[in-house]
């Protein structure tokens, strides 16, 4: 089925929210599940019955209206409205209320109510409130008694109103699908090109901004990705991806505009039990299915084949989406030798890319509708520096019409395009760009108001991500944050950071925490350091040895020299809320001595890969190996060329 105009009676709609009563009007759509919310069991290995609640479109189309009028007795037309509704059915019903009513939504995760007050339990909430000045917030009532308990004086000052009032408000123009807005004859919502949504970025960099995005630009977005996943009314979506920004918030929009099913969960719930997003997808047999990266290997960890007692069956899957670059083939790869037992087909994989700075979307590299084979197998997508690609881009000499989506490697310092083969900045453009970072005027013209030499009136969003184009098939390959990419000793290369926390861990993968390692540089005293979360609960290689191969490895994978290395409590590392590593924040509290140390190696300037000497502030370890005494405190031990200086300090 065609994914744009899928028939001339269901033209494309300017904005989201008008998707849903031309589905709702429709016998084959109303009693059709728009969203199902799926609620595990209690038994961690899957024994447990879910539970499951469904949304149709018709009950979709009347919750919003229905709200959008409630909240209309409150605020006005254009006014800021928070959202602090748990993951779930309601707040999408409110994300689509908002819309309708014409109001610009800032969805939040909710603070955890029992730490409001705390100093850090609810900055970025306070950051948002100061930032976006809602008119109003909108919580479950117990929620909001827990504000009104709490010593937050900013959040007490915020009009308050309680999703459970929206949502069983009765309202005969509602139920007869009245008009919500100043239009009694037309659409009364968000315009294309009115602002609808303040997403935050992920904050992975430095303190997450506020995207100021269009209903307009968002509705461009989710067209493209439709079109790009081949996704249509029989799609059936899995995600548990937080719904508040990003991929996750994109997703609800997607799968309306595509008339689609969207099973959802919450990601505690992935967290806690990994193997439930699979079988979500085998039991609804979903067609598409997004996940950051980092989900593969936690899979792999702790929900293989043989730790659930559910059958697993993932041959309907046609989009297995990874976001969250990097995208390591080695990882893929693993994951597709476990579960192509259950079906999981090769050609699935779509290795994506995407930014709030263009309300999500930029790229996939999939290629599920050329399917081609060779040798009677699928030709697999070409791999660089160990990643797989996140887009294929036209040719350079392509005669077809310009894409929707326009991608340009660039020179950060001169902002000449690159020839293919080069590394450099990806800089986008398309109706989907925000129109910039609410309240920080000078940082919108940095990032989104780039130009391209030749390309005049179209304006770029510097991503501050590198990325190089290879091959004759042009494929993006997405290489990392600038920002984090660390400088050599030498000065004339530069490493990303994912590289030196890939190879540190695996040099224990054992031991350490995966996905919970940190490599980041510090300018005084200059050294690379690598912070790693011990694992729980289990036996570990002696701390030495493990700061010893950490280096050893980094050292021989990546030709970077560590100079620190601090093994942390499970836990201590900042991420963002979609599991992002916060290292620009690890390095700060590393600084302030706030990172909860287990073991910690600082090494001679002057070695390099097998180290010379190696002074460590840890804990109180039994040294029983042979030449090792105890003086003053302190534990001196002889261990092949190295001296290692142990301070007495805590005990595991």
């Amino acid at each position: 089925m065609s994914t744009e105009n899928y028939d001339p009676y269901y033209p494309d709609q300017p904005v989201v929210d008008q998707y849903l009563p031309v589905w709702a009007r429709q016998p084959a759509f109303g009693p059709k599940p728009a969203f199902i919310w799926a609620e595990d069991g209690d038994d961690p290995r899957g024994g447990g019955t879910p539970s499951y609640a469904a949304l149709t479109y018709s009950e979709l189309n009347a919750a919003a209206q229905r709200m959008a009028l409630g909240l209309l007795e409150t605020v006005r037309r254009g006014d800021t409205v928070l959202l602090l509704a748990a993951p779930g059915l309601r707040l999408v019903k409110l994300i689509f209320a908002c819309q309708r009513a014409g109001l610009v939504a800032v969805p939040i995760s909710p603070p955890d109510p029992s730490k409001l007050g705390t100093p850090t339990a609810h900055r970025h909430l306070l950051r948002a409130v100061a930032q976006t000045r809602p008119a109003a917030a909108v919580a479950a009532a117990g929620y909001i008694g827990a504000v009104m308990e709490s010593p937050a004086a900013a959040l007490k000052r915020l009009r308050w109103v309680s999703v459970g009032h929206l949502e069983s408000r009765c309202s005969g123009d509602a139920a007869a699908g009245g008009k919500t807005g100043r239009s009694r004859t037309g659409y009364g919502g968000c315009a294309p090109g009115e602002t609808y949504l303040i997403q935050y970025t992920s904050g992975a960099t430095g303190a997450p901004r506020p995207v100021v995005v269009t209903a307009g630009a968002a509705a461009h977005n989710v067209r493209a990705a439709r079109k790009a996943y081949d996704l249509h009314p029989g799609s059936v979506v899995a995600s548990w991806l937080p719904q508040y920004h990003d991929c996750g918030l994109m997703f609800l929009l997607l799968t309306v505009v595509a008339g689609a099913t969207c099973v959802l969960a919450s990601p505690a719930a992935f967290l806690r039990r990994p193997r439930l997003w699979l079988e979500l997808v085998a039991e609804f047999r979903a067609t598409c299915t997004p996940v950051p990266s980092f989900a593969l290997p936690l899979v792999l960890r702790r929900g293989r084949l043989g730790h659930g007692t559910r059958p697993l069956d993932l041959g309907s899957l046609r989009n297995l989406i990874l976001v969250n670059e990097p995208i390591y083939e080695s990882s893929v790869d693993e994951f597709l030798e476990e579960f192509g037992r259950a079906g999981l087909d090769a050609a699935s994989i779509s290795p994506s890319y995407g930014l709030a700075e263009n309300c999500t979307f930029v790229s996939t590299a999939w290629r599920g509708t050329e399917a081609k084979l060779w040798s009677g197998r699928r030709l697999r997508l070409p791999s660089y520096k160990k990643l797989l690609p996140s887009a294929r881009l036209p040719p350079l000499a392509s005669s077809r019409e310009e894409p929707e989506i326009d991608i340009f490697i660039v020179d950060g310092q001169t902002g000449e395009p690159v020839e293919d083969g080069v590394e450099g900045e990806i800089w986008v453009s398309s109706p989907s760009n925000a129109s910039g970072y609410l309240g920080l005027p000078s940082a919108s013209r940095d990032v989104f108001c780039a130009r391209l030499p030749g390309r005049p009136g179209a304006s770029f969003v510097r991503t501050g991500d590198c990325g190089v184009v290879r091959g004759t098939e042009r494929y993006l390959y997405v290489l990392g944050r600038s920002a984090d990419a660390i400088a050599t000793g030498d000065g004339r290369r530069r490493v990303h950071a994912h590289y030196v926390e890939t190879a540190a861990f695996g040099s224990s993968p054992g031991s350490l925490r995966g996905g919970c390692v940190a490599a980041f540089a510090t300018p005084s005293p200059s050294s690379v350091v690598v912070v790693a979360e011990l694992q729980k609960g289990r036996g570990h290689a002696h701390p030495s040895s493990i700061c010893d191969g950490i280096r050893r490895a980094v050292w021989k994978q990546e030709g970077v020299k560590v100079g620190h290395v601090v093994l942390a409590e499970s836990g201590a590392l900042p991420k963002t809320t979609s599991g992002k590593l916060r290292r620009g924040s690890a390095r700060e509290m590393l600084a302030g001595e706030l990172i909860p140390k287990v073991f910690e190696a600082i090494y001679d300037e002057d070695d390099r890969g097998g180290g010379n000497e190696m002074e460590v502030c840890g804990t109180s370890w039994v040294v029983g190996e042979a030449g090792s005494g105890e003086v003053a405190g302190m534990v001196v031990m002889a261990s092949g060329s190295a001296s290692h200086r142990l301070r007495l300090q805590s005990s595991l």
